[in-house]
């Protein structure tokens, strides 16, 4: 994909978020996939973005490519994640992207990213910042050099795949208290059963990073 096309592929998510009352934290765009960190404030207000994004976009790629079909391989993957916990980890692990993929050495060097706006002070007028970024420091300032030097730690491996693990199931990332809570709210369960068990039921579809 030309850079135009990722320009597009932002300026809609900027305006679908702001259409469905979504707040948008953290965001990378790949050459084939994109991840997103979501608030939604009404209910399915991130699917409905979702939807809106994934239709707009494949048509756009294909009238611009002159091509036909699908674009992205089966639905969007999405799971809930316990911010207290694990909202600066998913963070760097989706703005870590381009690294893992050997695209550059460092986040500052990829330009489809929230790192320039999170931790460099570049203007993405659609981002907002979530209260767990808030709480790094006083000020703005405070704040990107703080989460700056989060970079400096390397993410364990096994949570790499942990976060990779409940998002390709569409399970829920966060301790089992957190999970706990989700399955009496929404009474469906946050995480598979031990294993003999029946894993026939429905995953727990609403969710903040897509």
């Amino acid at each position: 994909m030309a850079e135009g096309d990722y320009a597009v592929y932002l300026d809609k998510l900027k305006e679908y978020s702001a259409k469905y009352q979504v707040q948008a934290h953290v965001f990378v765009l790949m050459t084939n996939h994109v991840h997103l960190l979501l608030t939604p404030s009404p209910e399915k207000g991130d699917s409905q973005l979702m939807q809106s994004l994934v239709l707009y976009y494949a048509l756009y790629i294909n009238k611009t490519y002159r091509r036909t079909g699908t674009l992205w391989e089966g639905r969007y993957k999405s799971t809930l994640v316990d911010s207290v916990r694990y909202f600066l980890t998913v963070s760097r692990y989706i703005e870590l992207n381009p690294v893992r993929a050997n695209i550059v050495l460092h986040p500052a060097q990829y330009s489809w990213s929230s790192y320039r706006g999170n931790a460099l002070g570049g203007v993405i007028r659609f981002l907002t910042c979530h209260t767990c970024y808030l709480s790094l420091g006083r000020d703005a300032q405070a704040r990107r050099s703080a989460y700056r030097a989060l970079f400096d730690e390397i993410i364990p491996s096994h949570t790499l795949v942990e976060i990779r693990d409940v998002t390709n199931k569409a399970w829920v990332l966060g301790d089992d208290r957190f999970k706990q809570q989700v399955t009496i709210q929404s009474g469906r369960r946050a995480e598979p059963l031990p294993s003999g068990g029946d894993r026939r039921s429905k995953t727990f579809k609403r969710s903040t990073l897509d």
